[in-house]
């Protein structure tokens, strides 16, 4: 009955913050009202062994190839061939971020915390799973809960920038009709795939989950043979299965989505959702109050590092400083975060259908794109970096 209970409590809260953030349009996050439901659960006696007896926590560490391999078909290389742009506008951006902290945070939150706090403020879940593994590994629990944190509170800073920023843009694209003629289409082309699409007999939840596995499960082995080989981790097993999800996606193995069609993502999601928060078990009152200085910092630092990188890179590939500035602070909020504003955006400024769909086609697809390049490859490259330098 305990397992049962268990599980019924955090999938309630999970919908309890589903439902927070569509009310206030993703003003408010899931992951920050989840956070301060657990917080407050375990402050007034919800048993801090709940994330266990669900059952969730060792489902959710077993799925994350599985996720980021799904994840990877979500991308193509055309669409990052025709975005390339966007694409190094994103990568200085992260860049940017773990610069500023490693040069100018070790002097005001220290090396450790600097270190540990650049790829959760680069991406999201994943980034943050994998700090919180190296925080751990070096006996920093403060740093662990630290790194949760973070991937929480960061879309707060980073929705206002992002709003404020292409509401500029898309004034300018409404003065301006000659900056949509120019804007890069990110809509998939058909193309013939190398190998054909399933019978229809075939296309069950079950071959889609076999096969997920199986690339994921694929990209653990490689990963583990080529480090093997070359004597030190030349590649992450996550990053490998994010790229694994694209080649096995682009070549017609793997279908787009595949995890949703194989209707498995929801409860994949949750699940991994569940080792993110399984950390805030030990982030007592005192911890907390104690760790928001530098975790304030150590955002506002990164938040200057994507401005400074954004800059340098607007003058060079001769793209609009605020719509650089949007693609950087992408980062701290990801998709759908990058959908949600975009749209919200085109509303508040079109006066006209025309107008949206002009917005919509100027900043939408470079939105997307750049979400997807912090908080799916950039972070997680970061994290794999960074995690070294402990």
């Amino acid at each position: 009955m305990k397992d049962l209970l268990s599980l019924t409590f955090i999938v309630v809260v999970f919908a309890v913050g589903d439902y927070i953030s569509a009310k206030t349009k993703s003003i408010v996050s899931m992951l920050f009202t989840c956070s301060v439901i657990f917080l407050v659960g375990f402050w007034l006696g919800v048993p801090t062994d709940i994330f266990e007896s669900s059952h969730l926590l060792n489902i959710g560490a077993l799925l994350i190839m599985l996720l980021l391999t799904h994840m990877g078909t979500l991308l193509n290389l055309q669409q990052l061939k025709e975005q390339w742009k966007t694409v190094v506008v994103a990568v200085t951006g992260i860049i940017g971020i773990a610069v500023f902290l490693f040069l100018v945070g070790d002097f005001f939150i220290g090396r450790e915390t600097a270190i540990i706090a650049a790829p959760p403020i680069s991406g999201g879940v994943i980034a943050g799973i994998k700090m919180g593994q190296a925080a751990e590994k070096i006996g920093r629990e403060d740093l662990q809960i630290m790194a949760t944190l973070i991937v929480v509170v960061q879309g707060f800073l980073g929705y206002p920038i992002a709003s404020i920023a292409l509401k500029k843009v898309a004034k300018k694209v409404v003065e301006d009709r000659q900056m949509v003629t120019t804007t890069e289409e990110v809509v998939e082309k058909e193309k013939k795939k190398l190998l054909p699409p399933l019978p229809e007999h075939l296309r069950t939840a079950n071959v889609y989950l076999a096969k997920t596995a199986i690339v994921a499960s694929l990209a653990a082995a490689f990963s583990m043979y080529l480090n093997k080989l070359v004597g030190f981790q030349l590649l992450d097993q996550y990053i490998a299965a994010l790229l694994f999800g694209v080649i096995f996606s682009e070549i017609g193995f793997l279908e787009k989505e595949v995890l949703i069609k194989a209707n498995s993502f929801g409860f994949g999601m949750a699940a991994l959702l569940v080792v993110i928060f399984s950390s805030l078990t030990k982030a007592t009152p005192e911890v907390v109050l104690e760790l928001l200085p530098k975790m304030g910092t150590a955002l506002i630092l990164g938040v200057i590092g994507i401005a400074i990188a954004s800059l340098i890179t607007s003058k060079v590939l001769k793209m609009p400083f605020l719509m650089a500035l949007a693609i950087g602070v992408s980062a701290l909020f990801g998709f759908p975060g990058t959908f949600v504003v975009s749209n919200e955006v085109a509303l508040a400024v079109a006066t006209n259908e025309v107008e949206r769909k002009a917005i919509l086609d100027a900043i939408l697809p470079k939105m997307l794109v750049a979400g997807f390049i912090t908080v799916s490859i950039g972070s997680v490259v970061l994290a794999g970096i960074m995690a070294n330098l402990l």
